[in-house]
């Protein structure tokens, strides 16, 4: 979805100290697009899935495509899935019936699972609760308020902040970055959407997730050398790169 090339992105954020980069799809082209991306650059791996917004006519050929992708050594992760009540695209019954069916695929293929959740963190945590049991979760673009993070953080949910982190009203976002424990932290991006604080209103890549981090860092009240190091650790081990 960014507009510069995927190559042009990887140097952009090679150049930024960026080691690694997860590109996620959200339907059946751009699943197959994070593929060929991640087989053409060392630093780029993919997550295949169906996102929230287009869950209607979600079927078991789709489940089929995605767990047939998920087999590719360059895939690390099933999604981006989950619910989407801001936008409401889809039926909400499709979302749920897309949503339970990746759970399945990642729980099969033994894959971290990346949650799409907007305006829907009581109906998303509820699905996790009850269907997503020895699943990896990461609540992408993390949207939950603080009161909600121990039990994410009870479950072992990875808990991932994007640029929105950075907006001078994000307040009780940040209040929530300062609750999670250290081993559940992620930063990311979320291109070409959510650019953070210095560069926002202009499209979002890669390189940007360092602003997002530095931000974390002064948030959580450590030094940004200890907030990456515990970042590029916390993404290795989840997403075994």
């Amino acid at each position: 979805m960014c507009e510069p090339s995927a190559g042009e992105l990887a140097a952009a954020a090679s150049e930024a100290g960026v080691r690694r980069i997860l590109t996620v799809g959200i339907d059946e082209s751009s699943n197959r697009d994070a593929v060929r991306a991640a087989e053409e650059h060392n630093a780029v791996f993919a997550c295949v899935g169906r996102h929230p917004n287009s869950a209607e006519g979600f079927d078991e050929a789709t489940a089929a495509s995605i767990e047939e992708l998920a087999a590719h050594d360059r895939v690390r992760a099933i999604g981006e899935t989950g619910l989407d009540y801001y936008r409401d695209r889809a039926p909400r019954d499709a979302q749920r019936a897309a949503f339970e069916s990746q759970i399945g695929i990642a729980r099969r293929i033994g894959l971290p699972l990346v949650i799409h959740m907007r305006d829907s963190v009581e109906d998303t945590f509820a699905v996790l609760a009850s269907e997503a049991e020895g699943v990896t979760v990461v609540l992408h673009c993390f949207s939950a308020p603080p009161a909600r993070v121990a039990e994410a953080a009870e479950r072992g949910w990875r808990c991932s902040f994007a640029g929105n982190l950075t907006y001078p009203k994000a307040e009780e976002l940040r209040a929530a970055a300062r609750l999670v424990p250290d081993e559940l932290l992620l930063v990311e991006t979320d291109s070409p959407f959510l650019a953070p604080q210095p560069v926002r209103g202009r499209p979002n890549q890669p390189a940007n997730v360092v602003a997002t981090a530095r931000l974390l860092a002064d948030v959580r009240g450590v030094p940004y050398e200890q907030l990456e190091d515990r970042v590029e650790a916390n993404a290795a081990r989840l997403f075994g790169w």
